[in-house]
């Protein structure tokens, strides 16, 4: 009975060893295909292997890591990152750390994230300070950030004489709104005044007007009076003047 019982529990462990290997050797040639179709460039196919890798074997550092590769070679930067981050928990040393970091700084710098790469390098140049490729990115994108930072400056600098110059378009067209309004209203009470001027004319009583027959009449009635006239005075003018009083 009892080596009955040990012949089981030997196979049981014999079945788990070969299960392990079994594992092992699968999990290890999915990433080994992963990485042959990543090196010929088709990394839509090694993205596949190394999914398969991972469901397989969650807590695989390789696995994660080239899954994070792959995708940052198709420019799917946010799933690399993603990725990188994951493989991070699961990495062995600071080196597969430092790789890790760096990684992350490539694929934020690619998205333009430039001061986020920058603290990627520098946690990669922490846990591996001879790593000469993430001293080179380093300076890189400490050099596009100060382009970048220019840049912006003379944006700002661009935006701000704009905004000055519509500043005083605005104040200039206020200006000439205002000196327009004055003449409307100058011109406004000019024609108020000549109303008035005109009102008050009609309000005056206007000649009476005469016909042309009227007017002749009263021509010659004016030229019968003028002789009636000259004969008084000519008849006045004959009398002898007294020169003396009369007792």
């Amino acid at each position: 009975m009892i080596k009955e019982i040990r012949l089981i529990l030997i196979l049981i462990f014999l079945i788990g060893i070969v299960t392990n290997i079994t594992h092992s050797q699968s999990l290890r040639g999915l990433v080994n295909d992963g990485v042959d179709q990543y090196k010929e460039g088709n990394y839509s196919d090694a993205e596949v292997k190394f999914k398969k890798g991972t469901d397989k074997a969650p807590d695989s550092f390789e696995a994660q890591f080239n899954l994070g590769d792959a995708y940052f070679k198709q420019q799917r930067y946010d799933e690399a990152i993603k990725s990188y981050k994951s493989s991070l928990a699961m990495s062995r040393n600071d080196i597969e750390k430092s790789k890790v970091h760096y990684n992350v700084g490539n694929s934020l710098l690619k998205s333009q994230k430039i001061e986020e790469s920058i603290e990627e390098y520098k946690k990669s140049l922490k846990l591996n300070p001879i790593d000469q490729e993430a001293k080179y990115n380093l300076s890189y994108a400490l050099e596009m950030l100060k382009n970048q930072q220019q840049q912006d400056q003379q944006q700002d600098k661009k935006d701000k004489e704009k905004k000055d110059e519509e500043k005083k378009d605005e104040q200039k067209d206020k200006k000439e709104e205002k000196k327009e309004d004055q003449q409307q209203k100058q011109d406004q009470q000019k024609q108020d005044q000549k109303k008035k001027e005109d009102q008050k004319q009609q309000q005056q009583p206007q000649p009476q007007k005469i016909s042309k027959e009227e007017a002749e009449r009263i021509l010659e009635a004016l030229k019968d009076n003028e002789k009636d006239l000259q004969k008084e005075l000519r008849r006045v003018k004959g009398k002898r003047v007294k020169t003396d009083k009369d007792w």
